[in-house]
């Protein structure tokens, strides 16, 4: 039986879903979600729902009961360490024997601007391995999805304003995550192995304004803005203080080259190339 977290959120739904499209029995898979109506659509396909969450240690003994192979799918937390550790105290109680982790591609944790919120992967992957459970950590390079998050949902039109100087990341697409994610938990020959899923190829942001301009067909300017005026850039257009200390330190890490890792490993699972950035952006901007 496998257990797969996070199971109603995009990564955790998605990976469900290539699961059964690659032939896994779906009464062989058990989904933890938070409540009962996250859960019905999975409950629809023949998915064994669980209710509960990281906080409630009952919950979570009663979902890891008869669970061979754990999906633990990194929380959103500020205390998540301590989550993701009732989730391990748990798994080896009730007897997993094997954990994938859903960690970050980073090249240097020391000098992440957000090392107190990042480096909680690390420290989680740490742990796993300390309980002696058998372990797959797949360290996920930054979402051509979340590209709307740091460049904005009208950027045709205002162009890109980041902080990123010539940084580059290696984009990779939810989907691809999910199918990887899923080809992952449904072999046997990924034990005690650590992966990069990766896009494969780096673009910096000035790449993806000129992707979006050979998409929309206007020409969008990438802005390299002070690094010291981008919070205050962000406060006067209301972010909440908590998401611009994610979105000045994710952005500071990029012009830091801490994304930089070229890596074929999501290529080689999947059997094919990632998706491309520009193929990405297009379906998630409707260019």
């Amino acid at each position: 039986m496998i257990l797969i977290t996070g199971a109603s959120g995009h990564l955790g739904s998605a990976t469900i879903d290539f699961l059964i499209q690659k032939g896994f029995p779906p009464n062989k898979i058990s989904a933890l979600v938070r409540t009962v109506e996250k859960g019905e659509n999975l409950k629809e396909k023949g998915i064994d729902v669980k209710i509960g969450n990281y906080n409630d240690t009952d919950s979570l003994s009663k979902a890891l009961k008869g669970v061979d192979k754990l999906l633990l799918i990194s929380g959103l937390d500020q205390n998540r360490l301590e989550q993701h550790k009732n989730v391990i105290n748990l798994a080896k109680e009730n007897g997993v024997k094997h954990i994938i982790y859903t960690g970050v591609a980073l090249t240097d944790i020391t000098r992440s601007a957000i090392k107190s919120f990042l480096d909680d992967h690390f420290r989680t992957e740490d742990y796993i391995k300390n309980n002696g459970f058998k372990y797959t950590f797949l360290r996920n390079s930054l979402y051509s999805d979340a590209v709307p998050m740091f460049a904005g949902e009208k950027v045709v039109e205002t162009g890109i304003f980041l902080p990123a100087g010539d940084g580059k990341v290696p984009f990779v697409y939810r989907k691809d995550l999910a199918e990887g994610t899923a080809l992952v938990l449904a072999e046997d020959r990924h034990e005690n192995k650590t992966y990069n899923f990766t896009g494969g190829q780096l673009y910096s942001y000035e790449d993806v304004a000129r992707i979006l301009t050979e998409l929309s067909g206007k020409e969008v300017i990438y802005n390299n803005v002070n690094t010291a005026e981008f919070p205050e850039m962000l406060n006067k257009l209301g972010v909440p203080e908590e998401a611009i200390f994610i979105a000045a330190g994710f952005t500071e890490d990029v012009k830091n080259h801490l994304y930089e890792i070229k890596s074929n490993d999501l290529e080689i699972i999947l059997g094919r190339k990632p998706t491309t950035l520009k193929s990405a952006l297009k379906t998630i901007y409707k260019l």
